[in-house]
């Protein structure tokens, strides 16, 4: 396996799958690389489902267009805060208007006490293989919801998302590689992928 399809146009996820992945001499490929527009209703009840709703789209997409299949993987993450019962959670890239979902966390938080600010992003990969086996890997990310927005090198919630002293947008995309979720669940896929680049 030298290519891999990423169901995404994501360009900050993109880097950050190329960034993890590249070592294993392995291709990674957007939507738009491969001339597939593919959305699909993300309508599961928890990531696991949407991600596995994005890949096999994708995958079925690939498969009608081309003729063939290449392997897959698609990720749903989002963010869990304890003080709002564990939302957004699946509804997190729906939560507010895009560029608004710290101020409207921000706000949803106001008067609530550190200890209570207690948050966790979470991501769910899942991949296809060129012969539509599935497998799927995980990764996690505790940390707490600041009081402001605070660096520049995030998207979405890391301005508000503090891990140690740092929210996720202070970090290097090598800091925030070592501990987010998403490089927890791409580094549990590289595991995943060494047996299967040569394949």
């Amino acid at each position: 396996m030298t290519k891999l399809v990423m169901a995404t146009n994501n360009a900050n996820k993109l880097r950050e799958a190329r960034e993890i992945l590249s070592p294993l001499g392995i291709e990674v490929l957007s939507l738009a690389d491969i001339d597939i527009d593919c959305d699909p209703d993300e309508n599961g009840a928890t990531f696991e489902e949407n991600a596995e709703i994005k890949a096999e789209a994708v995958y079925n997409a690939i498969a009608d267009k081309y003729g063939e299949n290449m392997a897959v993987f698609a990720d749903d993450s989002g963010l869990c805060v304890d003080a709002l019962g564990g939302g957004p959670g699946v509804y997190s890239a729906r939560y507010a208007p895009k560029g608004q979902e710290c101020a409207k966390l921000l706000d949803e938080l106001a008067g609530v006490p550190d200890e209570k600010r207690t948050a966790r992003f979470v991501c769910s990969i899942v991949f296809l293989d060129k012969t539509g086996k599935s497998d799927e890997v995980h990764g996690t990310c505790e940390g707490m919801i600041g009081h402001e927005e605070r660096g520049i090198n995030g998207f979405g919630y890391d301005p508000v998302f503090v891990v140690g002293n740092k929210t996720m947008a202070e970090m290097t995309s090598e800091e925030k590689n070592a501990v987010s979720h998403r490089g927890a669940a791409m580094n549990a896929l590289y595991k995943l992928l060494e047996g299967k680049v040569n394949e």
